[in-house]
C-alpha cells in the first residue's frame, strides 16, 4: 500500500468535481481526481445530456406531425427507438471521453477508484482491477459525490416497472401509458418526452400544482399542453403503491380523499434526489452535515471541517449541474489561494418540458416576501413574428422589477428557446441592470430575443407592440 502525497484530492468526477480539476490544474496546484464510475457524473452519463438528446428527438418527431399548417408534410412518420438510444449513447461517449482528455491536458492527475475517508486529510482508493489499494494525504479535499434518485414506501425500483430517471432514459421501447409520480421539473420533462411519442402520461403530484418553486404562471402553460396532448394531472394526490394484474401495473393513489386506480405499463417515480454522504467515511472528517442530510458549508465552500470542501448536489439547492460547475471552480480558485467566494447573485434555472420553462431571479411571490415593491412587465410570444414564423406561440416573457428603481429583480420565460432566452436575463442581473438597460439595448429583429426588450419596455410602460398597464415615464 502505497502513500501518495498531493495538494489537493476532488472525490467525484461529475459536473463539480471535474471542472474543480481542470481549474486546479490550470492554476498550477498538485492535484488528484478520483472516480468509482464515470467521468461526467450524473448529468453527462445519466442526466442532462441523455435527456435532452432524447427530448430534441422527441420534440423534432412531434413537430413533423404538426406542420401541415405550414404546407409541409412528410409521409408517416415513425419511431425507432433503439436507434434514438444508440444516437444518444453516441453523444453521452463523445463528451464524457472529453472529460478526461481536458482534466489530464491541465495537468491534474485522474484515477478512476472508490474513494473512503480515513480522516479529514487521508482518503483510500481501492481499485476495481485488483492494484493494491493506495492512501492519498492530501491538505485540501472537495466533495463532490452528487445525489441519487429518491426511493418512496410502495415503488422500490426494479427499473423494469418502476422507473427512476435513469431507467426512464434507457427504455427500448415507448409505453402505451405512464404513471408519472411526481410533477417536478425531472418527471415532466421525462413524461412529456415520451408523451410526445404517443404514451398516454398521467402525472400525480402532492402538492397543490405542478412544478412547485417555478412561477405559477409559466407552469401552468405546461399544465395545459400537457392536457392538450392527451395526459392527466392529478394535484394533491398521494400514491399509495401498486400491484401486477392482468399483465399490467395498476397504482393506487388517494386523490381528492378517493382512492383511485390507474393502470399502466411503466410508473416513473420522480419525487426529487438526495445527496451522496454515505458509504465513503464522511463520519470519519468532522464533516456536519444537516438534518436533510446536506453538507454545511460557508461562501468559500469550506465545510466544518478545515481544508474540506464540497460542492454541487451534496451542499444542497438547487441541484443543478451549472451551479455545481461554479462552486467547483471558485473552490480550485480557494485552494490556490486567491481572495474568492461564492456571490452569485442569481442562479439561472431551466426546464426542459413543452415548452420551455427559464427562469432568473425572483418570482413576484419571493420579492414581495422580501418587502419589495414590484411592477410586472409581460409579453405573449403569440404576437411574437418569430414565434408565429417558427409555429411556436405558446408562453410569455415576464419581467419583474423593484417599483422603487426599475431594477431588474426577476425574469421569468415560458416558451420556444427559454433555455437560451435566459442567459441576457441573467447577466443583467448579475451585473445589477434596470429595466431601461434592456429596453434601450437594441434586439434584432425578427427574433425571439425582442420578447425579452418587449416585457422589460411594458415594465416602464414604454412598449411598442402591446398595450401598457402602466404610465411611461
Amino acid at each position: 500500500m502505497a502513500t501518495i502525497k498531493k495538494k489537493a484530492l476532488v472525490i467525484g468526477a461529475g459536473t463539480g468535481g471535474y471542472p474543480c480539476a481542470i481549474r486546479l490544474g490550470q492554476l498550477g496546484v498538485d492535484a488528484m481526481l478520483v472516480e468509482k464510475d464515470k467521468p461526467g457524473g450524473v448529468c453527462l452519463n445519466w442526466g442532462c445530456i441523455p435527456s435532452k438528446a432524447l427530448i430534441s428527438a422527441t420534440k423534432l418527431y412531434h413537430k413533423a406531425q404538426h406542420v401541415k399548417d405550414m404546407g409541409l408534410s412528410f409521409g408517416a412518420a415513425a419511431v425507432d427507438m433503439p436507434q434514438m438510444q444508440v444516437w444518444k449513447a453516441g453523444i453521452v461517449k463523445k463528451l464524457t471521453g472529453g472529460v478526461q482528455t481536458l482534466v489530464k491536458g491541465a495537468g491534474t492527475q485522474y484515477v478512476k477508484a472508490t474513494a473512503e475517508f480515513l480522516d479529514a486529510h487521508r482518503v483510500r482508493l481501492t481499485y476495481s482491477d485488483g492494484k493494491p489499494e493506495d492512501i492519498v494525504e492530501a491538505e485540501h479535499i472537495v466533495i463532490a459525490t452528487g445525489s441519487l434518485p429518491i426511493e418512496i414506501p410502495g415503488f422500490k425500483y426494479d427499473h423494469k416497472r418502476v422507473l427512476d430517471s435513469t431507467s426512464a432514459l434507457d427504455l427500448a421501447e415507448v409505453p402505451k401509458r405512464m404513471v408519472c409520480v411526481g410533477g417536478g421539473i425531472i418527471g415532466l420533462e421525462l413524461g412529456q418526452t415520451f408523451q410526445r411519442l404517443g404514451t398516454q402520461l398521467i402525472v400525480l403530484e402532492g402538492l397543490p400544482r405542478i412544478l412547485n418553486g417555478v412561477d405559477a404562471e409559466c407552469a401552468e402553460v405546461v399544465a395545459r399542453q400537457i392536457k392538450k396532448d392527451g395526459g392527466q394531472i392529478h394535484t394533491g394526490a398521494k400514491a399509495l403503491g401498486w400491484e401486477e394484474r392482468g399483465g399490467e401495473a395498476v397504482v393506487k393513489a388517494e386523490v381528492g380523499g378517493k382512492v383511485q386506480e390507474f393502470p399502466c405499463d411503466v410508473i416513473l417515480v420522480a419525487v426529487g434526489r438526495r445527496p451522496v454522504t454515505q458509504g465513503f467515511g464522511l463520519d470519519k472528517t468532522g464533516v456536519k452535515v444537516s438534518q436533510r442530510g446536506f453538507i454545511e458549508v460557508d461562501n468559500r465552500l469550506q465545510t466544518s471541517a478545515p481544508g474540506v470542501y464540497a460542492v454541487g448536489d451534496v451542499v444542497g439547492q438547487p441541484m443543478l449541474a451549472h451551479k455545481a460547475s461554479h462552486e467547483g471552480e471558485v473552490v480550485a480558485e480557494v485552494i490556490a489561494g486567491r481572495k474568492t467566494i461564492n456571490d452569485a447573485r442569481q442562479i439561472p434555472n431551466v426546464v426542459f418540458t413543452e415548452p420551455e420553462i427559464a427562469s432568473s431571479g425572483l418570482t413576484v411571490e419571493e420579492a414581495e416576501a422580501k418587502g419589495l415593491k414590484t411592477n410586472i412587465g409581460k409579453f405573449p410570444f403569440a404576437i411574437s413574428g418569430r414565434a408565429m414564423a417558427i409555429g411556436e406561440t405558446s408562453g410569455f416573457v415576464k419581467v419583474v422589477t423593484d417599483a422603487k428603481d426599475d431594477r431588474v429583480l426577476g425574469v421569468h420565460i415560458v416558451g420556444p428557446e427559454a433555455s437560451d432566452l435566459i442567459n441576457e436575463a441573467a447577466l443583467a442581473i448579475e451585473m445589477g441592470a434596470f429595466a431601461e438597460d434592456i429596453a434601450l439595448t437594441i434586439h434584432p429583429h425578427p427574433t425571439l430575443g425582442e420578447a425579452v426588450m418587449e416585457a422589460a419596455k411594458h415594465a416602464l410602460g414604454e412598449a411598442i407592440h402591446i398595450g401598457n398597464t402602466r404610465k411611461p415615464h
